[in-house]
């Protein structure tokens, strides 16, 4: 292990063999974190040919069972997001495809860094069940069409292993990485069809569309080289999706979105990604695609949908672990919101508890903010700019107020689409 970290830290391509041999042993715990945590900042630091990057995904794709899905009857359909800040995309578009006929099975991971996870956000609906079998996974799809779960059963225990080493090492953000980590969860389960949604911006692990771009042709490359078909949408995380972040907080805004009351934002790219989707599956053209999924918010087909899936899953959605307490953080100026601290927003909100500093901590649920004003909007002074959601008292109000850039000049907003690549 010593001689490969040796060999990467050099900037030297690293062999298939080389490269099984630390997967394999770093899953069976005979190399120990801290040799894994250099050979993943080696990685960072000098990264990988996209030769290194396909061998890497299939070998961590290789590490555990792999999910077929051929006793799921239909179009099998995947979708993941690198994440963001307020990202509940999943919640939304999951349910909201399986209205349509489509077979959603949908692995989602917890936090990474300053980004939420799907998991943890399920696991504030009381009693949620985020740990089923591959029989029940599948029994669940063939029944009611969409399953949102954690890595079951011993599906890549690579990637849980180093995903979680990654989040604790200033190690998430490698182009590499980050594909060979979603792409070998992605080909271990055998969908039919790939959507990846690649966040851009200062609230993404991607900063510039050029690296987002590069995420997405490696991912497309690794995709087509196990014959999947694969698409990627890049879109804006410069400010937070939606109006709400945190755990709690996020699951009560996707089900208003499921009930056709959501925020413009969250609407637009659940549709855009729907409708790619849908349209990819069933051969039809994304509008009439988008048609069918937009009637479906609208008709409660959607949350009945949600409802239906988080009921089959033990949870109760009358019940969702959310704070009492709200704390109303009013504008100290006057202006149009020029930017927003996205990256800080979210660590802000790490740091409070509503993600993890160590990998074993625990998530607090009931941590969140409601964000009111969006860029390019105007606020006055004493207007409420942020509720925050808490019950304890380790919060500072102007280290959030700074994650706000106010402007006397009108902003121009960016697109919240900027690229889809096939």
């Amino acid at each position: 292990m010593i001689e490969i970290i040796q060999k990467k830290k050099n900037g030297l391509e690293l062999t298939k063999e080389e490269l099984e041999f630390v997967v394999e042993k770093y899953v069976s715990g005979e190399i120990p974190d801290y040799q894994m945590s250099a050979l993943l900042m080696a990685i960072v630091l000098n990264g990988m040919t996209d030769e290194e990057t396909i061998n890497l995904t299939k070998i961590m794709k290789n590490s555990g069972d792999i999910l077929e899905l051929n006793e799921i009857d239909g179009i099998k359909v995947d979708k993941h997001s690198t994440g963001g800040v307020g990202d509940k995309t999943t919640l939304v578009l999951a349910p909201l495809l399986a209205t349509v006929g489509l077979k959603v099975v949908k692995m989602s991971g917890r936090g990474l860094g300053h980004t939420g996870g799907t998991i943890d956000k399920l696991e504030s609906i009381k009693g949620f069940n985020t740990s089923l079998s591959i029989d029940e996974v599948i029994k669940q799809v063939n029944e009611i069409g969409v399953a949102v779960v954690g890595q079951t059963g011993n599906l890549v225990p690579a990637d849980k292993k180093i995903y979680a080493l990654r989040d604790v090492t200033a190690t998430v953000d490698s182009i590499p990485l980050i594909a060979s980590s979603i792409m070998s969860k992605k080909l271990a389960v055998s969908s039919d069809v790939i959507l990846l949604d690649i966040k851009v911006g200062n609230g993404a692990l991607m900063q510039t569309i050029d690296d987002a771009r590069k995420l997405a042709n490696l991912m497309i490359k690794i995709g087509k080289s196990e014959n999947r078909k694969t698409v990627c949408v890049l879109s804006n995380m410069d400010e937070p999706l939606g109006e709400m972040i945190g755990n709690a907080t996020e699951v009560i805004e996707s089900i208003d979105t499921l009930k056709g009351n959501g925020p413009k934002d969250l609407n637009e790219l659940v549709l855009t990604l729907g409708g790619l989707i849908v349209s990819l599956a069933k051969n039809i053209s994304v509008e009439d695609a988008k048609k069918d999924l937009e009637n479906n918010l609208k008709n409660g087909q959607a949350y009945l949908k949600f409802k239906e899936m988080v009921d089959a899953q033990g949870g109760d959605i009358d019940n969702i672990n959310s704070s009492k307490k709200s704390i109303s953080i009013k504008s100290k100026e006057e202006g149009f919101i020029k930017s927003i601290g996205t990256l800080s927003l979210g660590e802000i909100l790490k740091e409070m508890g509503a993600g993890r500093i160590k990998k074993e901590d625990k998530i607090n649920h009931k941590i969140g903010m409601k964000i009111h004003k969006k860029v390019g909007d105007y606020i006055k002074k004493d207007e409420e700019l942020v509720t925050l959601y808490t019950e304890d008292n380790n919060y500072n109000i102007d280290k959030i107020l700074k994650c706000f850039n106010i402007s006397k000049q009108k902003c121009d907003k960016e697109p919240l689409i900027y690229e889809i690549i096939v």
